[in-house]
């Protein structure tokens, strides 16, 4: 016991050092792929190492390669960092190993993952109703809700998707945005249901889908229909209108699914909710809490208004599985995965030590810094900030393709800060995504100055 107290000590020891260095580390990693190749690889070693030394070998070989994404200079993907409560609750989860399957292999787990369910529909504005999953990603999420929505569609016509398939099943139409993001595409392959035969409607300048074009769309479609809103355009930011669209799903019987992979937490700000009016009407919803909630990765959330149709699309069963009695929930009725992460502990606790006050504040906080760094870049020479800044992202754009590059390449390779590269119209553009808890104004500033000097260099 002292060898393995004596192991956790140590690797909490080298964690702290790196939470510490994130203000200077480089947010790019230092080492090649080919020598993070050299010095973690090499045969199969024949005999076994004490772990102390597997982890001294790990951290040392590993470390010029880690990406400096809990940093708040860190602007790429809609990436956020990690709380230090969830981060200590994610610790745990590893320690403690709980199977968050089924309620006898860990009922803190189950109960724990209740409680947070329940308190994230309360804070986002979700029906009291509705059921929940945790799942990996908002991939997974998509994948759950538009499992429910398959299933409910087709059900209401008399034909069983989770008994006969598919083949020789009444087509399911999907309507989306010209702007939707490609895990939509992905989830509606996994179930099934075809990308191609996706009908994509006309969006504005912003991203946002037309609900003139949605109404026209949905005149032409006759039988079983899914339609996909976003609340928050990957690149712009920008909301569908999900009343108006509710509207149109209301009225011709359509499931309505919103990606709100970073855009529905909006929902919890006074000062930003109102871009997420209507979102309650609708069928399903998906969303990360390791976008916006900071909680280490692996944490996505599925929603579902029908909790028949959810858990209709899920359940499966084994003589060998002891179900759960009475209130207890056992989360594979409502997840694709049997054995799983214990997700909960780290979103019960990113919740508990916010609050509803801390989260309001965490996201209108990455919003206000996503409004200074528009304000400061759009006065560099030949900078143009090409959307409405309504949320956390910033899309810009220097004068040509070259420059274009040419600057997010020289930032990027500073080490001083990190986004990502996008395509608009078109034409190349850099996009810069807040979410981290950490960023602060200096960032910003950090940030900025980053583009100043790449200017020069250029």
């Amino acid at each position: 016991m002292g060898d393995e107290r004596e192991l956790l000590r140590r690797t909490a020891e080298i964690a702290a050092d790196f939470v510490e260095s994130l203000d200077e580390r480089s947010i790019r990693p230092r080492a090649t792929v080919d020598a993070l190749r050299a010095a973690l690889g090499g045969p199969l070693p024949e005999a076994p190492s004490d772990p102390l030394d597997v982890i001294e070998a790990l951290a040392a070989a590993a470390e010029p390669g880690v990406v400096g994404i809990p940093s708040g200079r860190y602007f790429g993907f809609v990436i956020g960092g990690s709380l230090p409560a969830a981060l200590a609750a994610d610790w745990l989860t590893s320690v403690w190993d709980q199977n968050a399957g089924l309620v006898i292999c860990g009922p803190s787990a189950a109960v724990s993952e209740q409680v947070a369910g329940e308190w994230l529909k309360d804070l986002l504005g979700l029906p009291e109703t509705a059921s929940f999953a945790f799942v990996t990603g908002c991939q997974m999420a998509h994948v759950t809700c538009l499992a429910a929505a398959r299933h409910e569609v087709l059900r209401q016509i008399g034909w069983d998707v989770e008994a006969n398939g598919l083949a020789g099943s009444p087509p399911i139409t999907l309507v989306t945005g010209g702007r939707k993001h490609v895990t939509v595409d992905r989830a509606l392959r996994l179930l099934g249901l075809g990308s191609e035969g996706t009908r994509r409607v006309a969006v504005d300048a912003q991203g946002r889908m037309l609900s003139g074009a949605l109404k026209a769309a949905l005149q032409d479609i006759t039988g079983p229909t899914i339609v996909c809103a976003q609340a928050g355009e990957v690149n712009t930011g920008a909301f569908d209108p999900i009343d108006d669209i509710a509207d149109l799903c209301a009225a011709t019987g359509a499931w309505l699914h919103v990606d709100g992979a970073f855009g529905l937490w909006a929902a919890a700000s006074p000062e930003l909710r109102h871009l997420t009016r209507g979102v309650e009407r609708a069928d399903s919803w998906a969303t990360d809490a390791h976008k916006w909630l900071n909680v280490p990765y692996d944490s996505g959330l599925a929603f579902v208004a029908h909790p028949d149709a959810h858990r209709a699309a899920m359940r499966l069963t084994a003589e060998y599985l002891a179900a759960s009695e009475g209130s207890a929930r056992d989360q594979m009725d409502w997840t694709p995965e049997f054995s799983r992460r214990a997700r909960g502990f780290a979103v019960y606790a990113a919740l508990r030590s916010l609050g509803r006050s801390g989260v309001a504040e965490l996201v209108e906080g990455s919003c206000a810094r996503a409004r200074q760094f528009s304000a400061a870049v759009t006065d560099l020479p030949g900078c143009e900030v090409l959307n409405d800044v309504v949320l956390n992202q910033v899309l810009f754009r220097f004068e040509d393709d070259a420059t274009t590059n040419a600057l997010l390449a020289s930032v990027q390779e500073s080490g001083e800060s990190w986004m990502s590269g996008t395509i608009w119209d078109g034409r190349a553009a850099i996009r810069l995504s807040v979410s981290n808890w950490r960023t602060s104004e200096t960032d910003i500033e950090r940030t900025v100055a980053a583009f100043e000097a790449a200017l020069v260099a250029v």
